[in-house]
């Protein structure tokens, strides 16, 4: 498979989960059901029901702090949608659509909003809340003062 379309699906799996957490979702879950079902040939209502047993999941996650049940709900949706593009590599362009007006591009402007973090317990050691991380050098300068 094209790389292209395997970053592809690595992208619409990641964003399909991230939105199941948000107020959109049932927006999203619409249109990505419509799109998975008139692909596959299936039928709406029974993507639908895979979509929904998927956000409980993910909700029921975040709840517990279970990352690696969120993590497993992203490759499960991979898997889908690298199958989806495999056997329908037209599907790309209504995938790259959708997920465009759900999570526009960086280079688009777009910000991230609404981010939430609990840390609960003993923790001995530093946190970090990060959204983008570029190539940052101590000082301002690559080989700055503070570079290692």
């Amino acid at each position: 498979m094209e790389a292209e379309l395997v970053a592809l699906a690595t992208t619409g799996a990641t964003t399909l989960v991230q939105q199941m957490a948000t107020e959109g979702w049932g927006a999203l879950r619409r249109r990505m059901a419509a799109l998975l079902a008139r692909r596959r040939g299936a039928d709406e209502e029974e993507v639908g029901r895979e979509l929904d047993e998927t956000h409980a999941e993910v909700v029921n996650a975040q709840e517990a702090g279970d990352e690696l049940a969120v993590q497993d709900a992203v490759g499960q949706w991979r898997i889908e949608l690298r199958r989806l593009l495999s056997e329908d590599p037209a599907a790309a362009d209504e995938l790259r659509r959708l997920l465009d007006e759900v999570a526009p591009r960086r280079d688009q402007g777009a910000t991230v909003r609404d981010v939430h973090n609990t840390v609960s317990g003993g923790v001995n050691g530093m946190v970090v809340q990060a959204g983008i991380i570029a190539n940052v050098h101590p000082g301002g300068q690559p080989g700055g003062p503070h570079s290692r």
